[in-house]
């Protein structure tokens, strides 16, 4: 006899990924025109916490629920947190390698691992599009199946 057990999912707001996105999208702008690879560093570590610890705990999460949540009048949105976690790490990997690019050289790659996450953050802030956890919902229905 097997047993099924459900995992209880924890649940954020789900504008301030959104905010993130926008923020993230800034950042990933500024590292574009620049080149800088610091910049890249800076979004990567960001990208990392969100990744590992959840996007709740990033400095942008700390902004949003400090200084724009309580301004805010409409009614919370609740979701999961594994699909933006799931974004989170995809967009840590995006980084990581526009960091390995530019530590070998090679700007190219810089310059399109940067572009890449720059799209996937803007499609979110802007139009409340998150495709890495598009990506996320896509994997799961694939491995229930």
């Amino acid at each position: 006899m097997s047993s099924v057990t459900s995992v209880k999912s924890i649940e954020i707001d789900a504008r301030g990924p959104r905010f993130s996105a926008a923020i993230t999208t800034l950042v990933l702008a500024l590292a574009l025109v620049t080149g800088s690879v610091w910049v890249a560093l800076f979004q990567a570590i960001v990208f990392a916490i969100g990744a590992t610890k959840g996007p709740q705990f990033t400095p942008y999460a700390f902004i949003y629920r400090s200084l724009i949540k309580p301004r805010l009048k409409s009614p919370l949105r609740t979701e999961d947190v594994r699909p933006p976690k799931f974004a989170q790490s995809i967009g840590l990997a995006f980084t990581l390698v526009a960091i390995a690019g530019a530590a070998t050289g090679t700007s190219m790659v810089f310059t399109v691992a940067v572009a890449a996450a720059l799209a996937a953050a803007f499609l979110n802030a802007a139009f409340d599009f998150c495709l890495g956890c598009q990506v996320y919902l896509l994997l799961a229905r694939i491995r229930s199946n």
